[in-house]
């Protein structure tokens, strides 16, 4: 979630709303094969507090998508599985990546603003600047010796 405060009746492509006969009928399947990708973990709907299904949206396209890489690419279900794992594991470091990246940014901004606060904050009146001039001119130091007095 994002943290703000969802209507509770708001449907989102994650609410679960359709029950197995149903959702059999948008994705083309049987309803028996759903329960076959439930019990193999490859789809798994919502449930109800009498333990009936109910799938969302999203369900459905994972569905459709299911269906077509077994018959059309005829990936074996093992394979499917491991295909959404990975997609899941995908999508998860890519929002992970971009909490951090926002994260990045938020802290960049933070030291930039307490820098120009340090910034603000010099007394620029205690060293005046002055432009040096090149020359050549060589000074000697020479230290005082004990007993000797100064001219």
């Amino acid at each position: 979630m994002d943290g703000r405060r969802r209507n509770p009746y708001e449907l989102t492509e994650d609410t679960p709303v359709y029950v197995i006969s149903v959702a059999a009928q948008l994705s083309g399947l049987h309803p028996q094969t759903l329960r076959q990708y439930d019990r193999l973990g490859l789809v798994s709907p919502d449930r109800t507090a009498g333990r009936g299904r109910r799938y969302s949206a999203r369900d459905i396209e994972l569905l459709r998508q299911v269906q077509q890489l077994s018959q059309d690419e005829g990936i074996n279900l093992a394979g499917i599985k491991r295909i959404i794992e990975l997609e899941n594991q995908v999508a998860a470091l890519q929002a992970r990546a971009a909490e951090l990246a926002a994260a990045l940014d938020g802290a960049a901004t933070a030291m930039r603003q307490r820098e120009a606060a340090v910034h603000a904050s010099y007394r620029r009146d205690l060293v005046p600047y002055q432009e040096v001039q090149q020359t050549s001119a060589l000074v000697v130091w020479r230290p005082k010796r004990h007993g000797q007095s100064s001219d």
